[in-house]
């Protein structure tokens, strides 16, 4: 139970409903996307549009007052031929118009979905660490997925339907002034009522799509953690334990939905009874009116033909407000997205980095993850270009919070990082990023050929440099006795491979993108004594010339290091080489005893 209960509140804690009133500038920001084709698709579309409605207008009119008054009733069946001739024609137009709207609506709609997605994405892809550390990966799937996709329905139909609705409801009252200013002023009496009802109605149904939204962001966001962590599931037997979770998840985000669609089934009743009210005055009143020859049969009939398609876009008109509020709770997710700004920005004046020669130094650095757990304590270090330096301590002694200041992942809290003699704030990301390779422990392959894998860090790279790199450090080998070589797929995370072998793909990667500092983060701690072998060999070529930075538990693999920086709780102890610091006989001695003595127990 106590697991459970610290599982809710992680995935509770980062996705909340945004309580803000409805906001149109928000919308007209939404619809901006729209611009691109604002000259384009829309005028056509919009054409489109204006004939189906002109033609629906119209009808009543040849049904009602022409047919019967002048043709039906007075026994001319010629003009009443000429007449359903006209009718057919208009409908044949409008069946035309209505395929082109729904045709380059559909476009219109699809291009400002894939323009938000990707908007979405690009901007994901340049956001800091410090995002991704507050956020579950599921979390941020909904956004770019369903976020964007429940706003579809909107572009594609809703903008034009809500276009239609309102020139046929101007035009419908219009008629009936014109038809019974009397008749249709008793009619539409009822009007005030629905529009407070309404009203009322809107805060509460915005609130349960915000709410839909979130509880699927919940339960996306621990899908995706089961399937990546499956494996830690079984290997614990907790598949019980899980499923009843999801259960838990799922059901949350089942009554969001039952709820969602609660709210908004309310609204069409209310229209429905107010079409009621009006046909039964209209049958009341409007006999009343024949009678007192104030009013024709065919008025008569043609007013209950527009009074029943005027309640129709009234309910369409709920129907799109609902898209809009799906919209607007979807919308506000995905703007919330959009507006965060890079905990590690680039300046607007950022110098471009060349001639790289890898000295970096660290002055009077602090950094703090959150204002209670300090991980540096005003370090001060200098890393010499071309030399290997190994960080080495204790778990939580600082040494991954170095490292990643050094590829700006963050910025020091106090203090500046210099790369030859510049802050690291002064200059371009890509740059800088492009100069910094990592080799982790826990490699990342991603979804493709072993070819596109190694490529990764530099993608313009021949076919040959691939090669290459890759017997450099010892990996052709194993690649060539795959049934497809360089061009075997691996799935995500590379599961066909084994450790060491996805190791050395990240090596050969590593040595490709040819960086002047390179960054091996425990990068031979998961793997066999053999296949280390290889990658000491390797080693020599990739690290050849460069500023390399070597995090390691195994002390043996950083003897020949030339600078050996101990540290412990984010400061510095003692920093020489392997040799040097045996002699004095101080932490980094204590460390490297504890090790041959638990070797030898072993």
């Amino acid at each position: 139970m106590e697991q459970t209960t610290k599982r809710t509140r992680f995935h509770y804690s980062t996705e909340q409903v945004i309580e803000k009133p409805f906001n149109w500038s928000q919308m007209a920001r939404l619809f901006s996307y729209m611009k691109p084709y604002a000259w384009t698709l829309l005028p056509k579309t919009i054409l489109m549009m204006l004939i189906v409605t002109a033609v629906r207008i119209a009808v009543p009119i040849f049904i009602g007052v022409l047919a019967l008054d002048y043709a039906i009733i007075p026994g001319d069946l010629n003009l009443l031929y000429t007449f359903a001739a006209i009718v057919l024609g208009l409908y044949i137009l409008s069946w035309v118009a209505n395929v082109f709207r729904i045709r380059w609506m559909n476009e219109i709609g699809q291009h400002m979905i894939y323009d938000i997605r990707t908007a979405l994405f690009n901007h994901i892809q340049r956001l800091s660490h410090r995002f991704f550390d507050q956020r579950s990966g599921g979390s941020i799937l909904v956004r770019v997925i369903n976020d964007v996709n429940s706003m579809q329905d909107l572009f594609t139909n809703g903008v034009v339907n809500l276009l239609m609705d309102i020139v046929m409801l101007v035009g419908i009252v219009v008629i009936l002034f014109m038809l019974s200013p009397e008749l249709a002023i008793l009619i539409l009496i009822v009007l005030p009522i629905m529009f407070f009802i309404s009203t009322k109605l809107r805060r509460k149904i915005r609130r349960s799509w915000q709410t839909v939204r979130v509880r699927q962001s919940k339960m996306n966001s621990h899908l995706n953690e089961s399937i990546q962590g499956i494996r830690v599931t079984q290997a614990y037997a907790q598949e019980k334990e899980n499923m009843a979770f999801f259960h838990d998840v799922n059901t949350d985000n089942y009554e969001s939905w039952k709820h969602a669609t609660k709210m908004n089934a309310i609204f069409r009743p209310f229209v429905e009874l107010s079409s009621a009210i009006g046909a039964v005055v209209l049958i009341w009143y409007g006999a009343n009116l024949i009678q007192s020859e104030v009013l024709t049969i065919g008025i008569f009939v043609s007013f209950a033909f527009y009074l029943g398609m005027f309640w129709e876009p009234i309910s369409r008109l709920g129907q799109v407000y609902n898209q809009l509020l799906v919209g607007m709770a979807s919308s506000e997710r995905i703007f919330e997205f959009l507006d965060e700004k890079p905990s590690v920005p680039e300046k607007a004046d950022a110098k471009p980095l060349t001639n790289v020669k890898g000295e970096i130094v660290f002055e009077k650095v602090e950094f703090a993850y959150d204002e209670s757990r300090k991980a540096l304590h005003e370090i001060n270090l200098t890393f010499n270009a071309g030399q290997t330096i190994a960080l080495v301590g204790h778990t939580g002694s600082g040494k991954s919070t170095i490292v990643n200041l050094m590829s700006r992942f963050y910025d020091p809290t106090k203090g500046r990082v210099l790369l030859d003699g510049r802050d690291l704030r002064d200059l371009k990301l890509d740059d800088l990023r492009k100069n910094v390779s990592y080799v982790l422990q826990d490699t990342f392959i991603f979804a493709g050929t072993i070819m596109d894998n190694i490529r990764f860090g530099r993608p313009d790279a021949t076919d040959a440099e691939v090669l290459q790199a890759a017997k450099a450090i010892g990996a052709h080998d194993f690649i060539a006795k795959l049934e497809k070589g360089y061009n075997t797929e691996v799935e995500e995370k590379g599961n066909v491979l084994s450790v060491g072998e996805r190791q050395l793909l990240s090596f050969a990667r590593a040595l490709l993108a040819d960086p002047r500092i390179l960054i091996l983060d425990e990068a031979t701690a998961s793997i066999d004594t053999e296949t280390e072998v290889k990658i000491q060999k390797g080693l020599k070529k990739l690290l050849a010339g460069r500023t390399a930075i070597m995090i390691a538990h195994r002390l043996s693999t950083i003897r020949d290091s030339d600078k050996i920086i101990v540290l412990e709780h984010g400061n510095v102890l003692e920093e020489g080489t392997h040799d040097s610091l045996m002699q004095t006989q101080g932490a980094y001695y204590n460390l490297v005893k504890s090790q041959y003595a638990a070797i030898a127990e072993n």
